[in-house]
C-alpha cells in the first residue's frame, strides 16, 4: 500500500489517485484512460492502404491516357477534314470559274467556224468584240477587274514598268502605254500591269 501511495504521489499527488473502480481522477474530473485515447485515435485516423493508392493512381493515369488518345485522334480527324474541305473549296472554286467560262469558249469556237465560212471582215470583227465583252463580264462576275494604267501615275503596288521613253515634261512619271493588262481579284493583285513609263 505504501508502494502504491508513493507511485500516486510521483504521477500527480492526491489528485490522481486511482479509485477502486479503476478510473483515474484529475482534480474534480475523471482522467481519460490512455488505452481509450489510443483506441479512439486509431478509429479516427485511417492509415493509407498501400495497395489501394497505387490502384487509384494507375486508374487515374489510364483515364488520362485514354483522354489523351481520344483528343489526339479527334485533332487528327479535324486536321484531315479541314485539309479535305480546303481542297474541295479550291477545286469547286476552280470548277465554278471554269463553268462560267464555257459559254465564252463556245462563242470563240463559233467565231472560228464563222471565219472559215465567211469573208465578211466587219461581221467577224463585231463577233470577236462581243466575245471579248462577254469574257470581261464573266471576269467581273467573279470579282476580277482590270487595273487602270494608261495616263495614271506609276504605282509599284499595281504596275510593273518594263520600259521608259521620253514623253515630255507633262508625261514624266506617268504611264504612256500598256504592254500587258493587269488584273485584280478584289483587293489582291492577280497580275501586275506591264507598262511603259514616260521619262
Amino acid at each position: 500500500m505504501a508502494k502504491e501511495q508513493l507511485y500516486n504521489e510521483e504521477i500527480g499527488g492526491d489528485d490522481n489517485i486511482a479509485s477502486g473502480d479503476g478510473a483515474a481522477t484529475c482534480g474534480d474530473e475523471p482522467c481519460a484512460n490512455v488505452a481509450d485515447e489510443t483506441a479512439a485515435a486509431s478509429d479516427t485516423m485511417t492509415e493509407p492502404d498501400g495497395e489501394e493508392q497505387p490502384k487509384d493512381a494507375s486508374a487515374e493515369a489510364s483515364e488520362w491516357r485514354d483522354k489523351y488518345v481520344r483528343l489526339h485522334a479527334e485533332f487528327d480527324n479535324y486536321r484531315k477534314r479541314t485539309l479535305r474541305e480546303k481542297m474541295d473549296l479550291v477545286q469547286s472554286g476552280g470548277a465554278d470559274v471554269l463553268k462560267a467560262m464555257l459559254p465564252v469558249v463556245d462563242d470563240v469556237n463559233r467565231a472560228l467556224d464563222a471565219m472559215e465560212k465567211s469573208d465578211d471582215v466587219a461581221a467577224l470583227r463585231d463577233g470577236v468584240r462581243l466575245i471579248a465583252m462577254k469574257f470581261d463580264e464573266v471576269l467581273r462576275s467573279k470579282g476580277v477587274t482590270e487595273i487602270e494604267a494608261k495616263g495614271q501615275e506609276l504605282d509599284v503596288d499595281r504596275h510593273e514598268a518594263v520600259a521608259k521613253f521620253a514623253a515630255g515634261e507633262e508625261n514624266k512619271g506617268k504611264i504612256i502605254d500598256v504592254v500587258q493588262r493587269g488584273y485584280m481579284l478584289g483587293d489582291k493583285v492577280l497580275r501586275f500591269a506591264k507598262v511603259v513609263v514616260g521619262d
